[in-house]
């Protein structure tokens, strides 16, 4: 997966010149992003490899947590950067460019969605429900099950609740950064959240993970 993008890129080898196209200024990262950006839209291919480095860490786990499925979480990270250079004059510098790559990826993961919740109803229609009363020495085991028990608490909310839940309880971001990454006001973003909450709650998946966390 991301051959395409040619991940092994050494050194940076950046010029300022350009960033201030994009509005980008502030810290040096995210004067060395409004740097690579510039090369990125004059069709610079070494400035999606260069972006694509530094930046596909978070963006893959914010896939994995949202999708709990890491071949789909790949699959979005490949489709975020492979999306990236005809999206990238969308990017305005209110918000960080990490956000706006999460953004992208919020707004690309349904279709990864349903597929990631349709293998993991094959899984469990295949191996069953596991035994509550089974002993789980394993610490790892137990948290694998715990995990398990959440994302499919997760599959019943609607997309919009499951990102905003994800983005704010997860990665414990506030829902002004929520907001802005999403493009919805903080307030939309908080009611998501409450009415995700107030669903999972009717779970017994959900109130067992939070029993046992």
């Amino acid at each position: 997966m991301l051959h395409s993008l040619g991940v092994a890129v050494d050194g940076d080898g950046y010029s300022l010149e350009g960033a201030l196209d994009f509005g980008v200024t502030g810290t040096p990262s995210n004067v060395l992003d409004g740097a690579w950006l510039a090369r990125l839209a004059q069709g610079d291919p070494e400035a999606l490899r260069a972006l694509y480095r530094r930046h596909h860490v978070v963006v893959r786990a914010f896939a994995a947590r949202l999708l709990g499925d890491d071949h789909a979480a790949e699959d979005l990270v490949h489709d975020v950067f492979v999306a990236l250079p005809r999206a990238i004059k969308g990017f305005r510098a209110e918000a960080t460019f990490e956000g706006y790559l999460i953004g992208m990826a919020a707004n690309l993961a349904r279709r990864h969605l349903r597929s990631s919740k349709r293998r993991r109803a094959a899984l469990q229609r295949v191996a069953g429900e596991p035994q509550r009363e089974v002993e789980r020495p394993d610490q790892a085991a137990a948290d694998a099950e715990l995990a398990a028990r959440l994302m499919h608490a997760l599959d019943k909310l609607p997309d919009k609740q499951r990102v905003a839940f994800v983005l704010c309880q997860i990665e414990e971001r506030d829902a002004s950064e929520v907001g802005a990454i999403l493009g919805v006001p903080a307030s939309t973003v908080r009611a998501r959240v409450r009415a995700a909450r107030a669903q999972l709650q009717s779970m017994q998946q959900f109130r067992e993970t939070e029993q046992q966390a």
